[in-house]
């Protein structure tokens, strides 16, 4: 008989795209294997169906208290950056289900749209298990996966990019602010560009949305500086190297499905970089600086 860790990789991957942040979904996996331990496996005909609901409703339950905490965030809230998920390489269908873009817009729905339509869109879980899961008659379910592919079509980036050409962007943005090269860099952009930054009052970050090519450029550039990167490894309590200047490194990543920058000083990852790009421009710069939502992500 399977074991609960032959079903943690799903587990893991519902109760991320519920929540949005790792350290939350392994919390609420671990609470599932509590849950686990203390039943009767033999009566259980359905243990990944069994789990997957005990999973969703701790998911659910979590996220609503987290979403009260969020209130209180320090600038804007942006989901955890992750690396490429088991489900995600076995499985092409749930790829873009991770995407940062649709995590943010995921933000946007209540607990139990967006546990909805994780459940239906991602998994495609009839709604007749979905209704059970969430507590609600099947009529009602189908109501909120509705309401919930309606907002995410409304709200959702409507760029069809090729892969390869956004690895590309990706990397010519890296070379351009490695570079320092303001000009490159505002090339790059869409004249509508929008910058979100996510320093959750622990690093450097701005506390309202950039918009403007030439406003996020220079402020990206204002950030990467050796000397603001030392500000900010002291203000977490690590140390720089003999010269008080950090040694900087920009390295490309497959996160959450698609191409990101990860920005290291002396080997800790201090920043995330991910985009959406759209007719061969950057409309939107995702940046995850918060050092607790990037932790799990830190070089060997």
């Amino acid at each position: 008989m399977p074991t609960f860790e032959d079903h943690r990789s799903v587990l893991t991957a519902v109760a991320y795209r519920i929540l949005g942040s790792v350290a939350d979904a392994e919390d609420v996996v671990q609470e599932a294997w509590l849950r686990w331990s203390g039943v009767d496996e033999a009566a259980v005909q359905d243990p990944r169906a069994y789990l997957i609901r005990v999973t969703s409703r701790l998911a659910i339950d979590r996220l609503r208290w987290a979403k009260s905490r969020r209130e209180s965030y320090v600038g804007p809230w942006l989901p955890e950056p992750i690396g490429t998920m088991p489900d995600v390489a076995e499985h092409a269908e749930l790829a873009d289900s991770v995407e940062m873009a649709l995590l943010v817009v995921l933000e946007t729905l209540s607990p139990l749209e967006r546990a909805v339509f994780v459940l239906r869109e991602a998994f495609d879980l009839p709604f007749a298990e979905i209704a059970e899961i969430i507590g609600r008659a099947e009529p009602a379910t189908r109501q909120l996966a509705r309401r919930a592919r309606e907002h995410v079509r409304d709200k959702r980036p409507r760029f069809d990019v090729d892969r390869d050409e956004r690895r590309r962007i990706t990397e010519r943005f890296m070379d351009a602010c490695t570079a320092g090269d303001l000009d490159a860099l505002i090339e790059l952009f869409s004249d509508r560009v929008t910058m979100i930054s996510d320093g959750g009052g622990k690093a450097r970050a701005a506390l309202r949305a950039v918009t403007g090519a030439g406003n996020v450029s220079r402020y990206l550039l204002s950030i990467s500086t050796p000397e603001n990167i030392a500000k900010f490894l002291a203000s977490i309590g690590r140390a720089t190297g003999d010269s008080g200047l950090p040694g900087l490194s920009m390295d490309l990543a497959v996160l959450n499905n698609a191409p990101a920058v990860v920005v290291s000083a002396d080997g800790q990852v201090v920043t995330v970089i991910s985009l959406v790009v759209g007719a061969g421009r950057i409309e939107t710069v995702y940046l995850v600086a918060n050092p607790d939502k990037i932790a799990h992500l830190q070089l060997s």
